[in-house]
This record gives C-alpha cells, structure tokens and sequence, in this order.
C-alpha cells in the first residue's frame, strides 16, 4: 500500500474543483449586457403613444371628411349639369361607375355603399335624367327615381316601326305588357304633356301623331302610361332639336307640324327607298302652278283618307272617295289637320330636303316600285297597263 498523509487528499480535492472552474467558459460583460432588459424611458413612451394615437386620428379624420364631403356634394366646384342614362342592363356598379365618370361622385365603393344601405336598386329607374354636380347621394338616387318602377322590376323591350299609328303603337305596348290599352288611350287623350309641339286642348290621340319617334324601346311591365308615350316624345324631341334640323325648319317656311305631316304621308307611300321623290310629288302638288288636271293643292293620297276609315278593308271605292273628312285628299286640298302616321328619320329628311322633280303623279308597278309620271295621261296609260301593279 502506498504512504499517503491526510492532507494530501483533501489538498487534491481543492485543486480538482479549481482546475474545474477555471475549464468552464465563463460570460463576458457583452453577453451579459444583452440578456439585460432594457426599458424605455416612461416619458418617451408616452409621447410616442399620443403621437401614433394623434397620427391615426387625424387620417381617420381626413379620410371622414372626404368621405363626407362626397357624400353631402361639397366643394364639387362651378355647378355642372349632366345627362345621365340608366338601362335595364344597368346594375348598382355601373350607376356608380357612371356617376364616377361624369364627375357626380368620387368615391365609387362609398356611393355603392351608400346605395345599398338605402336600397336603392328599388328606387333608381331606367331613363334618361339631367343630374348636377351639386346634388349629393341622397338627391342623386332621387334625381334617377322612375314612377313608373325600379331596376329590379321586370322590363321589355319594344320596337315600333315607321308608319305606325297612335293607336297601333298603343296596341302593340299593351300586347307587350307594357300597360293596358285602356290606360295608354286614356292618357294619349287627356294627359298634360309639356311640349311646345303637343296640343294638349285636344283630347284625341290624334294630338300625338307623328311624335311617337320609332325606335326601340325599354319598359317596365305596367309602366306608367304617361311615362311610357313621353319616352316616345322624348327620343322625338331630341331628333327634332339638333341644330341642323333647327335652320332648316325654319328655312322651309313651314312649320314643324307641316313637316311632319308631310313626312307621315311619305312614310306611308314610300316603297322603302325613294322617300325624296315621293316628297317631291308632294311639293309640286303643293306649290305647282295649278295646271295638272287640277292637281293645285290636291294631294289625293289613299293613305289619308284611310287613316279617316281606320276600319276600312280592301280597295278605296267610289263611295269612300265621297268621305266627308278633312283627312279625304281627294276632297279637301292642302295637308290634313294632323300627321297619319309616326315617320322615321329618312321620311322626316326627305320632307326637309325633297329632291326637285317635274312629276305630279306616281303608281305601284308590279315589280312594287313607284313610276313617275310628269303628265296625266302618261299616268292613266300606265294605269290601264299591265305593268300597274295598285
């Protein structure tokens, strides 16, 4: 056994612990700084919260008082009026995108917004509505109100052909679901229609012909029956109105009443293409000098007289001819009291710029072209022809 003194064991004990600790990595200043948690200066902190808070409260009130000036149409700057036209295919997103681009809002997604809140799709109504750039959201879904109904509601669309009457086009609206006959030929009789050109003394439908413009349409099933023949006259006016139109109206010397009566009697002789000399045969009629077999004067135009026999069938007789009526050409000279029809635009043209031809007599030829005729004789030989188609 080796000598050993006590001390010595406890001696290398104490040396085994030291070496130990002296081996074990120990942290350096850096390492202990960082797992130190800082703390803000309170002051600071606070100052920084009121800042952000301060910061988001006056975006938020920035953003707001856009918003709201949109919404109540203020600073929109000089007054501009602006003609807006909803359809049926028309939806909330296109209004506003419509709006937007007329410079009536700003902010599309807030007038959307808006719109839904207060359901507007059952108020804003097809048509056509003069908007301005004062008016705020309330009053713009006011300014596109319909009577006659909403863009949810069901709608049809309409075509009325040239040549059509008053009480064809009525017939054809009811058939559509447009309104009942009864309710149209009421208010084409008796209802106040603000134009210059409607005789509104008059309580027969008659007062309208010639206005009813036509075109297609779009209605509401059960439109309102005043609502439904303004869109007529409207679309009427708007062809009437331009500037062209204007000058040459007035340089005619006749009125604009004259002119579509004249224009009424060619859509109903025309053939389809040749409204400008069938308005010349009209003119010379009018304005000649009166040495065609009487013919001064005297239009003698079948469909006249017919639109006085509205019940009438088969070919005018001899007996029809005696017709006491001022729509009876053969019997009365001059234009009747009131056009006979709702003209197109090419007949409408033609009464405006008729083409200058020496004829005063045209017929129906079997190959259904018209054939003019400068004489009476050369008419009647026609007529007696195998070419007369009448």
């Amino acid at each position: 056994m080796a000598d050993y003194k006590n001390g010595d064991t406890a001696s290398w004990d104490a040396q085994q612990v030291r070496r130990g600790q002296a081996d074990r990595p120990q942290p350096n200043k850096s390492t202990r700084r960082r797992k130190k948690r800082r703390r803000m200066n309170p002051l600071l902190a606070l100052i920084l919260y009121v800042l952000i808070v301060v910061a988001a409260s006056a975006t938020m009130a920035g953003v707001g008082w856009l918003l709201a000036s949109d919404l109540c149409a203020f600073n929109r700057g000089e007054k501009m009026d602006v003609t807006v036209e909803i359809s049926a295919e028309d939806t909330l997103d296109t209004v506003a995108d419509k709006l937007q681009e007329a410079e009536l809002i700003r902010y599309k997604w807030f007038f959307k917004l808006f719109a839904k809140v207060i359901k507007a799709e059952d108020k804003i109504g097809i048509g056509t509505y003069e908007l301005n750039n004062d008016m705020d959201y309330h009053a713009l879904v006011s300014g596109m109100r319909s009577s006659s109904g909403s863009m949810s509601a069901e709608v049809v669309d309409v075509t009325i052909k040239e040549g059509l009457t008053v009480a064809q086009t009525i017939r054809l609206l009811a058939e559509k679901g447009v309104s009942t006959e009864e309710k149209l030929l009421e208010a084409a009789k008796t209802a106040n229609f603000n134009y210059e050109f409607i005789d509104n003394e008059s309580k027969d439908i008659s007062r309208l012909e010639g206005y009813l413009f036509p075109d297609t349409y779009q209605f509401y099933v059960n439109h309102n029956p005043k609502g439904a023949l303004e869109k007529f006259i409207d679309n009427f006016e708007h062809k009437m109105m331009g500037e062209d139109v204007q000058e040459e109206l007035e340089s005619s010397g006749r009125s604009m009443k004259e002119i579509v009566t004249i224009a009424s009697l060619i859509e109903k002789e025309t053939d389809g293409t040749d409204q400008a000399m069938i308005a010349s045969v009209i003119y010379n009629r009018l304005n000649g000098p009166g040495d065609r077999r009487g013919t001064y004067g005297m239009l003698q135009i079948d469909a006249a007289l017919l639109y006085a026999l509205p019940d009438h069938q088969g070919a005018i007789t001899s007996s029809d001819l005696e017709t006491d009526s001022p729509y009876n050409l053969y019997k009365y000279a001059g234009l009747p009291p009131t056009p006979i029809a709702n003209p197109g635009m090419a007949s409408i043209n033609a009464a405006l710029y008729p083409t200058s031809s020496d004829y005063y007599y045209y017929a129906l030829g079997t190959d259904h072209k018209h054939h003019y005729f400068a004489d009476y004789n050369s008419f009647l030989s026609f007529v007696n022809s195998d070419q007369y188609g009448g």
